[in-house]
């Protein structure tokens, strides 16, 4: 499994990852003897783990998938996506993670894979942060910026929100509240500071 790999880079045993991130024995053990995946781990037991073994957790879920099947490439769920993307921008800094998008030309790798919700949902993170930040606006993915997904994406929360009380109004209050730079490409994102 790949934490036993990382771990052994390391020096560090299972037990000692459990008391650095905060995750249980238990749980680090069935990822690593395969009873466990990752891809069903909660975003935060991911982020725990890849901080201790100093990865990004997209790097832990893409060595599993490989693994798992070979020349496959995983993708996780949009949520997740988001989740990680939030923890990335807290870790590195705006300006570090800007750079480092805009360096690595994520979004244009992403779009080309036709993972248009994953490149349009970055594209709004570095527009917003830049705005933020009195930065100007990266030109190179104007081309991109034309586009936006063709229905609205939601978080899963305003979803239950909405099922639970059989009400549209929940959807529509977070379009209202949901920060321009996102919604622009029909994703509706409120909140990527205050993360759990």
């Amino acid at each position: 499994m790949i934490i036993d790999d990382l771990l052994l880079e390391a020096k560090m045993s299972r037990y000692k990852l459990s008391k650095e991130s905060g995750v249980a024995q238990a749980t680090i053990s069935d990822i690593c003897n395969g009873k466990a995946s990752m891809e069903k781990c909660s975003a935060g037991t991911l982020y725990k783990i890849a901080k201790v073994l100093n990865v990004t957790v997209d790097s832990l879920l893409e060595a599993e998938g490989q693994s798992n099947a070979e020349n496959k490439e995983y993708r996780s769920s949009f949520e997740t996506f988001k989740s990680n993307i939030c923890h990335h921008v807290k870790d590195m800094g705006d300006i570090d993670f800007i750079i480092e998008i805009l360096e690595s030309d994520k979004i244009r790798n992403l779009y080309k894979k036709k993972w248009y919700p994953e490149s349009l949902y970055l594209l709004g993170m570095v527009d917003y942060l830049s705005k933020v930040n009195d930065l100007p606006i990266c030109t190179n993915y104007n081309d991109i910026r034309k586009h936006k997904l063709a229905q609205t994406v939601y978080p899963s929360s305003v979803l239950i929100r909405a099922a639970v009380m059989h009400s549209e109004e929940v959807k529509a209050e977070a379009r209202r509240k949901a920060i321009p730079e996102f919604m622009r490409f029909n994703i509706v994102e409120s909140e990527v500071r205050n993360l759990v």
